[in-house]
């Protein structure tokens, strides 16, 4: 449920965005970075799932860490650096692990 709402979320932010609806700018700043990581991460964990067919593995926290890493690595450092219409922010790395942070927790729920 939580990775359905999120999506819904994600894309209802870019559609406004697109449309240009004044909404306060942390949504925009800051919603969508927090739900990256929960839905990268169930999308792996489905993955999984699917392969393997056993529905009981969850991921480990040090791959949480490593891939919650990875990705604030990649989109906070990097790619401000190699492209202009990126900008570095810790409160997006802070609120990929603070989405990573959820993820954990629901993955254990049922």
């Amino acid at each position: 449920v939580f990775f359905y709402l999120s999506l819904f979320i994600f894309f209802s932010i870019l559609i406004l965005k697109h449309f240009a609806v004044p909404l306060p700018t942390w949504i925009y700043s800051y919603v969508n970075d927090f739900l990256c990581m929960p839905v990268v991460l169930t999308i792996c964990i489905k993955t999984v799932h699917f392969i393997k067919t056993n529905y009981s593995i969850r991921l480990p926290l040090s791959l949480v860490v490593t891939l919650t890493s990875f990705y604030a690595i990649y989109f906070e450092y990097y790619m401000p650096l190699v492209e202009p219409r990126y900008t570095a922010d810790m409160l997006d790395v802070v609120m990929y692990f603070a989405g990573a942070g959820i993820f954990y927790v629901l993955q254990f729920r049922k």
